[in-house]
């Protein structure tokens, strides 16, 4: 039974030059009929027999955007119709700067117990060069706000290999970032989208990249300092103290299913992945004819879904259980995938430790190669 979900605010104050999620500008959108229509999503996607949810995660977008009285709508209409476990996991991605006394006041009234900050740098000319409309002030006066409310868990994104950043930027921002002593922290290296300004910028050969190799050591760092820290790498960007991991994306690395609900969402129930309508007021017309707002469905075949443990799970420090693999597709997975095995583990990039196969120290610098040895394959 699905006990996740995830939930798409899609609007935003400003639009960053990197970020190619499903956005649009907040000004002149119809945001109090969006959340009406999302709140009817819910109530149409979910079954009288529905398990209570373990973990929760409002992203965007930008979820703090949103007005405190559109907030209250918003967890309001969540609480009324999504039964949470005891121990749920309820996490809302916030914007420094955006989120102000009265908006983190709705979120604790409500039960979210965790905020994951895009901070990206703590450098303010980067930010300014990226589109960020927040600077490292914001930060500071956000998380400081959140913990005096009551907030405890709380994470925030960092992103290298921004344009014209360099070793000593990235490794000033990571010291900044744990001189807060937060719980979780995650790490990104910068991908360049089709349809954003960066790309844009990229073709016309004026987006300085800092290139590979300083990309390279640009993470090691990270890896080091979050070590050192005290910080448990769980996953290829994650890092988190004991405990503090989070729930919500283990199940997407598990491969465990979870529902969508929101403009562009994507969702995997029932062995289907699906993804929503992305335009706003496209995706609100069905909600309104009692149906859903799905753009494509897609049942996953096992081979497929066996390929889809490999290149989710491995992402994971721990990499993918032998035993539950088998358990789970009665196949056995150093059998199945022998070739893709062997050939990354002769690069040095896999390797099998007890019950668990998992990427090398150098695997992690090398993933993509490494996930896509397990596709077609079967």
């Amino acid at each position: 039974m699905v006990k996740a979900a995830y939930i798409h605010i899609p609007f935003c104050h400003h639009i960053c030059h990197y970020c190619d999620f499903n956005k649009v500008f907040m000004k002149n959108q119809p945001v109090d009929l969006y959340i009406e229509k999302l709140i009817d999503e819910m109530k149409l996607r979910l079954s009288d027999s529905q398990e209570k949810f373990t973990t929760i995660f409002v992203g965007g977008g930008t979820p703090t955007a949103l007005s405190a009285a559109q907030l209250e709508q918003l967890c309001s209409g969540i609480k009324a119709v999504l039964p949470f476990s005891d121990s749920v996991e309820y996490t809302f991605e916030a914007n420094p700067g955006d989120l102000s006394k009265d908006k983190i006041d709705v979120l604790l009234r409500y039960g979210v117990n965790r905020l994951s900050f895009g901070v990206q740098s703590f450098t303010d000319e980067l930010l300014k060069r990226i589109g960020r409309n927040h600077r490292s002030e914001d930060v500071y006066r956000s998380i400081r706000e959140a913990r005096e409310a009551g907030f405890s868990n709380i994470s925030i994104d960092l992103i290298y290999s921004l344009p014209t950043q360099t070793l000593d930027d990235f490794e000033d921002t990571i010291d900044k970032a744990l001189e807060l002593n937060l719980p979780h922290y995650s790490g990104y290296s910068l991908i360049v989208e089709p349809k954003t300004v960066f790309y844009n910028l990229l073709r016309k050969g004026k987006l300085p990249l800092p290139g590979e190799e300083t990309e390279a050591r640009m993470y090691e760092m990270l890896m080091d300092k979050m070590k050192s820290a005290g910080y448990g790498q769980y996953e290829i960007s994650n890092f988190a103290k004991p405990g503090f991991e989070s729930k919500h994306n283990i199940v997407y690395w598990d491969n465990s299913e979870y529902f969508g609900f929101g403009a562009g969402a994507h969702g995997y129930v029932d062995g289907v992945r699906y993804s929503n309508i992305g335009p706003v007021g496209k995706y609100m017309e069905p909600i309104g004819r009692k149906e859903y707002p799905t753009l494509s469905a897609n049942e996953v075949a096992e081979n497929e879904k066996m390929e889809e443990e490999m290149f989710l799970g491995l992402r994971k420090t721990e990499g993918v259980s032998l035993s539950r693999f088998e358990k789970r597709y009665n196949k056995n997975l150093l059998e199945l995938f022998s070739g893709s095995v062997e050939e990354m583990k002769a690069k040095g990039l896999l390797q099998v430790h007890g019950d668990y196969i998992r990427l090398t120290h150098k695997g992690r610098f090398l993933g993509n190669e490494v996930f896509q040895s397990f596709l077609g394959v079967i």
